[in-house]
């Protein structure tokens, strides 16, 4: 049965078309992947789907009852709430219901009411509960927070960065359960660990269907059971994810290659018997004439022209970077603790690790931007370095595009020749029409090619990324990856793009916790199959110790502490005992003769019942966490 149904949806801005007659049907339970040029219309169309947006024309049938949830790029939510409690306001008839039982359980503390109706309220409130989804909402509200990285829960939102909010937005969405999820790039600003996560939940644990905006490739494949693609204004579907897309588009375009020189050779032949002027002027003659003019009319299939980019690549000496023995702290905390690193020429270095490892600051370290607690960082005397940061901070947002790339000049160096700056912005695919549109009204994809563009003005032996891949459409980073692979220099990219590292890595410096970093070779595939190779078997190398017994640990590090292996053995006892409690619990509260003679510990009983409920759920959870970990190094 469709959850959304639409049909010829259009939808304008000024004289461009984003929506060109769009039908778009997505069934219950359907995984659906939506790719796409930056500015191309996917986010309008999802929030068309999600009512959030009207569509000029063309209609939008909702199946009736059914929920559908929108994850936006920039979420709204409100600052004053706390984590928790905003990812809880996603269920407002569970909150209602909670709010009425606190509210009758507060009245029989106190005495206060007619005894009888009160205890039906509180009963009736009760029962709403478990049909929204029972005590444990609470609960699972703070497991999905801690899934996807927030630990402080009673922190405000509007005092957390865009990507924590973000994170909060997500959660939020994943507890409401819609029947339809449309996910606006949800990866972005996720650690791999988390993306992970994310897939398997969307895949195995999320009911409803999914509409998965995204760029990230490898999710596109692992979750998407159909993937669409907005071009132009129309929609074009494919049975499968990335792989299936990349095939399906490419079969496309060949064939409208083909149809499109087809008409050509069609009007070339006709032109040649026109310009013969047959004297013959019969029915058949008019009607070949009409023919030719009406494939005259038909416009051919755009020519995209496609991103290319390159870089002027500098000389650079023996030395690029090199880190000897260097600590880094974040006020109290240790985020790196003696690290060896040597960069070399033509390497290309993908940094992972969670949120908060200290990846950022380990470029801005590397800049000369961040002291370091320990050790000493030698810099080569010809290096050139060309920097894109993560929050794009190079880009006045009241300026426009032109201004940002050309600095007020009208001539740029771009792969050490000089272009007019108006044509250089056409290698990026701006419309000249928008030239002098101000940076802070694009689209965060947009922005980031306007980064691009203004970071490729300089010749440079070093280029630094820190999260290039956020926004970008898959063209783009295409365009990207094959740039880095023909550059000659050193790369340092922070990034949680999976395809992005296996085609650019050429090996991998990994945050492996308690300031420990390690360094391995190969690209991210590379990487998973050293992690899960037997310790017996092979070493990691560090990231260039001064001697054979620094510069190689073992790559399978154990899963689990001594503590923790500890605490996985005592879990099924303690979870035992917590059961045996709220089974002594809900027996009391079953018993008839409570609520005759001691209706006044009703309240209290309750309050503890949901306690100890909340310490099952919450000492399976670290359960499944343990065994999970210790299963995947095993």
């Amino acid at each position: 049965m469709p959850v959304v149904d639409a049909q010829s949806l259009v939808r304008t801005y000024g004289t461009h078309t984003v929506l060109d007659h769009v039908d778009l049907t997505i069934h219950a339970g359907q995984r659906v992947g939506l790719v796409g040029d930056n500015g191309s219309g996917k986010s309008t169309l999802g929030r068309i789907l999600s009512g959030l947006e009207q569509a000029d024309a063309g209609e939008l049938h909702v199946r009736r009852g059914a929920c559908v949830g929108y994850l936006a790029q920039a979420p709204d939510l409100p600052g004053e709430v706390s984590a928790r409690d905003a990812v809880l306001s996603g269920l407002p008839q569970w909150l209602d219901a909670r709010r009425r039982h606190d509210e009758a359980s507060r009245m029989l503390e106190h005495q206060r009411g007619q005894r009888e109706q009160v205890l039906l309220d509180q009963a009736a409130a009760a029962g709403d509960i478990e049909q929204l989804g029972g005590w444990h909402v609470a609960h699972r509200a703070e497991a999905l927070l801690g899934h996807v990285g927030v630990t402080e829960l009673d922190r405000a939102v509007g005092s957390m960065s865009g990507g924590e909010q973000r994170r909060v937005a997500l959660a939020k969405l994943l507890l409401s359960a819609p029947e339809l999820a449309i996910l606006d790039e949800p990866t972005n600003h996720l650690d791999i660990e988390t993306i992970e996560w994310l897939e398997r939940y969307l895949i195995d644990t999320f009911t409803g269907a999914v509409l998965l905006i995204t760029h990230d490739r490898y999710v596109l494949d692992r979750v998407a059971q159909r993937t669409l693609e907005l071009s132009d204004g129309k929609l074009y579907s494919y049975q499968g994810g990335y792989d299936a897309f990349l095939e399906g588009k490419a079969e496309r375009e060949s064939h409208a290659a083909r149809v499109e020189q087809n008409r050509q050779n069609f009007l070339r032949r006709e032109l040649e018997w026109l310009r013969r002027g047959p004297k013959a002027r019969g029915t058949k003659q008019k009607a070949r004439v009409e023919r030719a003019q009406a494939a005259l009319s038909v416009a051919g299939p755009k020519n995209s022209g496609g991103l290319s980019l390159e870089i002027a690549q500098s000389r650079s000496g023996k030395t690029v970077i090199e880190l000897h023995d260097v600590s880094l702290m974040q006020g109290d905390r240790m985020l790196i603790s003696g690290l060896d690193l040597f960069v070399t020429k033509g390497e290309r270095i993908g940094i992972l690790g969670p949120n908060g490892a200290g990846k950022t600051t380990l470029l801005r370290t590397i800049l000369g931007e961040h002291a370091v607690a320990g050790g000493r960082i030698v810099v080569g005397k010809s290096v050139e370095v060309a920097y894109l940061s993560q929050n794009r901070d190079g880009l006045d947002l009241d300026a426009s595009i032109l201004e940002n790339v050309s600095s007020g000049s009208l001539v740029v160096d771009y792969g050490g020749r000089q272009m007019d700056v108006r044509g250089y912005l056409q290698l990026f695919l701006f419309d000249p029409q928008r030239y002098k549109q101000p940076v802070g009204s694009l689209s965060g994809g947009e922005r980031t090619r306007v980064a691009i563009a203004k970071l490729l003005c300089r010749e440079a032996n070093l280029v630094i990324l820190d999260e290039p891949t956020n926004d970008l459409d898959v063209s783009t980073l295409g365009a990207l990856e094959e740039m880095l692979c023909n550059f000659g220099g050193s790369v340092l990219v922070v990034t949680h793009d999976r395809y992005f590292l296996d085609r650019v890595a050429t090996s991998v410096l990994v945050a492996e916790g308690e300031g420990q970093w390690v360094r391995y070779a190969g690209n991210y595939s590379d990487y998973l199959s050293q992690r899960t190779t037997p310790k017996n078997e092979t070493k990691a190398q560090t990231t260039g110790a001064k001697d054979a017994s620094k510069s190689q640990r073992p790559k399978a590090k154990a899963a689990l502490t001594y503590a923790q292996r500890l605490e996985l053995e005592s879990l099924p006892d303690t979870i035992d005992a917590a059961e045996q409690t709220v089974a002594a619990l809900q027996a009391q509260l079953a018993d008839p003769e409570l609520y005759k003679t001691r209706g006044s510990e009703v309240a209290g009983l309750q309050s503890k019942l949901e306690s100890a409920q909340q310490d099952v759920e919450t000492l399976m959870t670290r359960w499944e966490q343990l065994e999970l970990k210790r299963e995947e190094r095993a």
